[in-house]
């Protein structure tokens, strides 16, 4: 075992939870440890796996900006805020005057980095250490596998060619070149499939948040759809998608079941990042970052407001009774802010983000940044349109009709079973109907135009348009941001303290 110097947070012996992956958070650095001091039971190598968690939450809108990369940087939404000098970093993104100084470029890469780190420590303080259980020891590394290729998979996706860290290092050895994308998605694979061949399919309802089967599983379908340079990569997505689809995970009635804090351990959820309540930062941080900065009770800040780009993607039907999903994702007049009259001048574009936020009744103002809705990273209708996606590609446009027809149906038929939408319990005749066009071309738009509308401000939306190559990211952004360019803005810059202190970076 190789860790030098490891600095970890002294705490109580507990299993891991929701609320145990949180509770490493805000608390003091006691002593330093070599792997002999600490790595010494299961109780404490429990400890270093809870800390692998850590860097998944929002309880910091600042700390964890992977929503103004992944959003904020698409044709879905705009900054927002009381003028553009605030947060101007963050607007710099929407418009791509991106300096490798800006502080969403800087602070992600901090953050996942921070999480690949302590995934590290986990590996190398487990592997083959007599101390610690044969079962602790084979469960502590395939979770801190699985989460390693998650921040892996986040940082690839941001900035393209970055430094492979597999091991704890001195700040001497970590200096590495950046390697190709191509290589890091190979080792996020290779980390998800030996992840996936341990992991339970189930944890009990307290460990909600752990990672399992089906979540390893459902991360190396995503990759295996973005690793374009690997040969029959869309073969691979829909075939591990499908398995993913085999473990039983279900569809919702109710797509907004998925973003309720009520519901948040739920048939459709595959892997979760559990917020909650309390006094050392385990909240979602940002139902005031995306709250409105007025009226006074929300005491917002309002960064994240819907394009109206964003809302002519959803679909209606002939009485013009719209797809569900449009006011689930987004407030707009004439509809309810959750539990408040919405007034439409709270937003420069007319709209606001109702994902992860919640009414005063559940938040109230005092306490507006401990939110308790999760934040879903992969749940089963992302991977349902990723088999429906990869199937069209590779040639099989009838077979991918299922999978994007299952999405569609469980959105119109939320009418079934909400009964605060208009026309409970009947759903609009011609809403959302089959899709039965198998031409590929045709098919590829549906499912881009299905995706958007389905997975809308989660933070996917800019990797999807730069997948979906230079003609369609172009037309998509180009008009909000005419300063975007494909091949200089696919990636965002490799940060300016990267760059500093890593002298073989570009070698």
């Amino acid at each position: 075992m190789k860790i030098k110097n490891l600095l970890l947070f002294l705490l109580p012996a507990v299993l891991l939870t929701g609320a145990a992956c949180k509770k490493i958070l805000n608390q003091p650095v006691l002593g330093s440890y070599t792997p002999g001091d600490f790595f010494t039971s299961d109780a404490n190598a429990q400890l270093a796996i809870n800390e692998a968690y850590k860097y998944l939450a929002f309880n910091s809108g600042a700390t964890n900006a992977i929503w103004v990369l992944g959003d904020l940087s698409s044709d879905d939404v705009v900054k927002g805020g009381s003028s553009i000098g605030d947060q101007p970093d963050y607007q710099a993104v929407n418009q791509f005057d991106i300096l490798p100084t800006n502080a969403a470029v800087e602070a992600v890469w901090g953050n996942y980095y921070n999480g690949v780190f302590a995934c590290n420590v986990v590996t190398d303080g487990l592997t083959n250490n007599p101390a610690v259980s044969a079962t602790m020891q084979q469960q502590g590394i395939a979770q801190a596998r699985f989460l390693r290729a998650y921040y892996y998979f986040i940082l690839t996706l941001c900035y393209g060619n970055i430094p492979l860290h597999l091991t704890v290092q001195t700040a001497t050895e970590a200096q590495t070149p950046a390697l190709a994308q191509d290589t890091i998605f190979t080792q996020i694979e290779n980390d998800c499939i030996a992840a996936a061949a341990v992991l339970p399919q189930t944890v009990p309802a307290a460990q909600l948040g752990q990672a399992t089967q089906g979540a390893a599983l459902a991360l190396l379908a995503k990759t295996y759809l973005f690793h374009s340079d690997l040969a029959n990569h869309y073969t691979l997505a829909a075939q591990t998608a499908q398995q993913v689809v085999a473990l039983g995970y279900s569809l919702t009635n109710i797509y907004w079941d998925n973003f309720n804090a009520n519901t948040k351990a739920n048939t459709e959820e595959i892997f979760t990042v559990n917020h909650i309540a309390g006094t050392l930062g385990l909240g979602n941080e940002l139902n005031v970052w995306f709250a409105p900065r007025s009226p006074a009770p929300t005491d917002g800040y309002g960064f994240f407001l819907p394009t109206q780009s964003l809302v002519s993607n959803y679909e209606t039907a002939p009485d013009g009774t719209p797809d569900p999903r449009l006011d689930y994702t987004i407030a707009r007049s004439g509809h309810p802010y959750f539990d408040l009259a919405y007034d439409s001048t709270w937003s420069s574009t007319n709209y606001l983000c109702k994902k992860m936020c919640q009414p005063l009744s559940e938040v109230p103002a005092a306490t507006k940044n401990v939110g308790t809705v999760n934040y879903e990273a992969l749940r089963l209708s992302d991977i349902l349109l990723v088999e429906a996606e990869a199937l069209n590609e590779s040639g099989q446009s009838a077979a991918a009709l299922a999978p994007l027809n299952q999405v569609r149906e469980r959105a119109r038929n939320s009418y079934m079973y909400d009964s605060s939408l208009t026309g409970y319990p009947t759903v609009p005749a011609g809403l959302l109907p089959d899709i039965a066009i198998t031409d590929q071309t045709q098919l590829r738009a549906i499912i881009q135009r299905e995706r958007r509308s389905e997975l809308a401000l989660e933070f996917h939306r800019f990797f999807d348009l730069i997948r979906y190559g230079s003609t369609y990211a172009t037309a998509a952004l180009t008009p909000g941001a005419p300063n975007f360019n494909y091949t200089a803005n696919k990636w965002f810059p490799l940060p300016q303290s990267e760059r500093d202190a890593n002298p073989n970076l570009f070698k």
